[in-house]
């Protein structure tokens, strides 16, 4: 099936059906997993309303999902920055003693969260794509309409930026 086959109305619960699973994962990973629910189901809202938009010879269907999630992430941003800003103030002293896992967990999660605050929405974004989202650099470069270049220069800035700030939090244990 063809992508401007599979944007008729008929067809486009296959759409749903098919990328739902990755938006989700995508946008819990962003805003958390009480707003990915709605973020998700609004970024096929979206795109059903804009079916008839979609230009297959400019990129893929998936990209083009992704760059509508995005765009919705995006207006989630101060909700977002919250999110970050409350896993870096995890109190892992207040964790039972006996869930050594669960501390784990809880440590990795806070310093995720204190290094992507640290991150410009840009960097944000494109590092969350490839890590959430499972996409390429092309797929990137298509769902945020930016240079394959750019994407590289971003996901590569984003790495230095994190690098330093999880190596110091190791170090606090």
């Amino acid at each position: 099936m063809t992508a401007a086959t599979m944007l008729g109305s008929e067809q486009f619960t296959e759409v749903h059906d098919r990328y739902f699973p990755d938006i989700h994962r995508y946008v819990a990973g962003r805003l958390g997993a009480q707003v990915a629910e709605d973020v998700a189901a609004e970024t096929f809202l979206v795109a059903f309303d804009r079916r008839k938009t979609f230009d297959a010879a400019r990129g893929e269907l998936r990209a083009w999902l992704f760059g509508i999630a995005t765009n919705l992430v995006s207006r989630h941003r101060r909700k977002e920055a919250r999110h970050y800003r409350a896993l870096s103030r995890l109190d892992l002293r207040e964790t039972a003693e006996g869930h050594e896992n669960r501390v784990v967990a809880s440590l990795t999660v806070a310093r995720l969260g204190k290094a992507l605050s640290r991150l410009s929405a840009g960097e944000r974004d494109v590092l969350l794509l490839v890590a959430l989202g499972d996409l390429g650099y092309a797929e990137v470069a298509e769902a945020l309409g930016i240079s394959p270049g750019t994407v590289g220069s971003r996901l590569t800035r984003a790495r230095k930026k994190l690098t330093p700030v999880l190596a110091e939090e190791a170090s606090d244990e």
